[in-house]
């Protein structure tokens, strides 16, 4: 259930794209990821922070967007995201506690250094898709990337998460704790 609220915002914005405008897809995009906090709280009593950046850098690029009627405020917003991600998880592992061992690190025990690859790992992914993401909203046409963000980015997120797993179980540890 929760990874389908995670595509809820994603699949109106394609959905309303295709039907109307990429102008009356931004708000549906606000107003989708707005009703996903809402339902995520319901459900889940809790709202994860990235959701929270997300809606922030959604609403305020989406607003510019509508306000300018310029798509190219929506279009910078994915690399922003992307940014904010790579920047969280660089920062948190420079500080010795890295974000997704916190996240993961109860289930997948591995040791530190197997973090710290997976960490960098993901922090060059983010600020390739973020480049990628660049290269294709401006270069190519809308309809290029309304389908890259959509399809592209979300199955290479896909692709890297099983990656990832994948990575994660071969170095799995037999005892807890034993990091280094």
């Amino acid at each position: 259930m929760k990874q389908l609220l995670d595509f809820l915002p994603l699949v109106i914005f394609f959905a309303v794209y295709k039907f109307v405008d990429i102008y009356t897809a931004t708000g549906a995009l606000i107003a989708a990821t707005a009703l996903q906090l809402i339902l995520t709280y319901l459900i889940y009593k809790q709202i994860e922070k990235m959701h929270l950046i997300t809606f922030a850098v959604v609403t305020v690029f989406g607003a510019l967007t509508l306000f300018f009627h310029d798509d190219a405020f929506i279009k910078w917003k994915v690399t922003i995201v992307y940014g904010l991600f790579a920047i969280a998880l660089a920062a948190s592992q420079i500080m010795g506690k890295p974000i997704l061992k916190a996240m993961l690190g109860k289930e997948m025990q591995v040791k530190d250094r197997i973090w710290q690859q997976v960490t960098w790992y993901w922090v060059s992914f983010f600020v390739l898709c973020g480049i990628a993401n660049i290269y294709v909203a401006f270069s190519l046409p809308l309809e290029t990337w309304v389908n890259f963000k959509v399809f592209g980015l979300t199955a290479l997120t896909l692709i890297n998460t099983v990656l990832t797993v994948v990575y994660l179980f071969k170095h799995m540890e037999n005892t807890p704790d034993e990091s280094q």
